[in-house]
């Protein structure tokens, strides 16, 4: 089950002026299940978005980015589950053009403002007469208040639906920010590593919004990895609809800005940990945090080193404080210079390493009863500069292993 992680409650995730959002059981893979989603937007809305780094990236990614490369307004998106339409060639681009023109066709606007996004199974064609045939019941049920359907409708093998809300006071405006995710596995930030759509009714300056989406990206969703394998998928969109009536937001620097940009930051965040929450099989949350380093890069790249181990993953779910395995993950993470006997390892509030070994007043019965708790803090220092990362993640379980043996079955 997700480690401290509830589905949302639909009143809890605010309308968002200018955003309409419309579902189906489109019988894409499994039936009796949500598994299309279109988003409409206001005309004047504001759209950008981050992608998967795979070179393997899915048609409806390739579109995606073809769409938005052309400055067109962008009118509506649509997302299906169930099928992942990449690892597919020119017949995915040709099921992803039509999906577009099919969506276009019913809303009245051109096929390069719709933005397609495809989950689940690879490499396997796209089901596009199913995805087709959905597309009117979708639209006939656009509005604002569905957030937690759409929520409901993106998922694959996540247990609860994820999304959040934040209000935020912004030139005497009241401005909503609301966001929704999907992810559970095949999840490693090189990017955003899930689906995930965030929408204002704030007005802002399209460079502006690129560069919130990166600030925010940042912080969350490229801080997060649950089995290191980056998708073919992954995209993050941030909408901005400009319906709450206040002044556009143009500059990166002034107190409006930083205002928004902390609030979309804040929802990003609780995305992204919701996923790690909802990791397959996860029975433990992991918050890692490296301090003391040169940069930022080095902190991330010890983070990730921890993160992704298979050996700390499954100690920590069998409550094991085999905590050698992390002396290893820090010193294979290929920071060529680390001084080891400079660093300091801390689990939760134990020190368990110093001077280049064991800490004399460690003792294994601490390490145990910190590691027996659903969450966890792993806390390297390095003592080597000021800079810091974090990285969250879960543990390996059983479960893990059978979710995704039987993932086509």
């Amino acid at each position: 089950m997700p480690v401290n992680l509830n589905s949302p409650v639909a009143q809890d995730l605010l309308p968002v002026r200018g955003v309409k959002l419309g579902f189906a059981e489109a019988h894409i893979r499994k039936p009796d299940r949500k598994d299309l989603l279109v988003i409409q937007l206001a005309p004047g809305s504001r759209v950008a978005g981050v992608f998967t780094q795979n070179r393997f990236c899915a048609a409806p990614v390739v579109l995606c980015k073809e769409h938005l490369a052309t400055g067109s307004e962008i009118r509506a998106l649509v997302v299906n589950t169930g099928n992942a339409n990449a690892g597919t060639g020119e017949d995915g681009m040709l099921r992803a053009r039509r999906t577009c023109e099919a969506l276009a066709g019913l809303l009245g606007c051109a096929d390069n403002q719709v933005l397609p996004f495809s989950t689940g199974v690879i490499m396997e064609p796209l089901p596009v007469e199913r995805v087709v045939a959905g597309l009117p019941a979708c639209v006939d049920n656009l509005e604002e208040d569905n957030w937690l359907n759409a929520a409901q409708a993106i998922m694959t093998t996540d247990i609860v639906a994820k999304g959040t809300s934040r209000q935020v006071e912004i030139g005497g405006k009241t401005v909503t920010v609301t966001g929704i995710a999907k992810g559970s596995g095949m999840i490693h930030p090189n990017m955003a590593t899930m689906l995930g759509y965030i929408a204002t009714d704030a007005s802002i300056s399209q460079s502006a919004l690129e560069a919130m989406i990166h600030h925010a990206v940042n912080r969350s969703f490229n801080c997060i990895t649950v089995d290191g394998d980056t998708s073919t998928n992954d995209s993050l969109i941030l909408m901005a609809t400009g319906q709450n009536g206040g002044t556009e937001i143009t500059e990166t620097h002034g107190v409006e800005y930083k205002a928004l940009r902390d609030a979309v930051t804040e929802v990003a965040a609780q995305l992204a940990q919701a996923i790690v929450r909802d990791g397959e099989g996860a029975t433990k949350f992991m918050t890692i945090n490296v301090e003391g380093g040169h940069d930022e890069a080095e902190c991330r790249k010890i983070g990730y080193a921890i993160a992704h181990s298979p050996l700390i993953k499954t100690a920590f779910f069998a409550s094991d404080p085999n905590l050698g395995r992390i002396l290893a993950a820090i010193g294979y993470a290929g920071v060529a210079d680390l001084d080891v006997n400079l660093i300091q390892l801390y689990l939760g509030d134990v020190l368990v390493a110093e001077n280049g070994g064991r800490a004399s007043s460690y003792q294994e019965a601490d390490g145990q009863r910190v590691m027996k708790e659903p969450e966890i803090t792993v806390r390297v220092v390095l003592g080597r500069g000021k800079a810091e990362a974090t990285v969250w993640t879960c543990d390996f379980s059983y479960d893990y292993v059978k979710i995704n043996a039987d993932y086509r079955t």
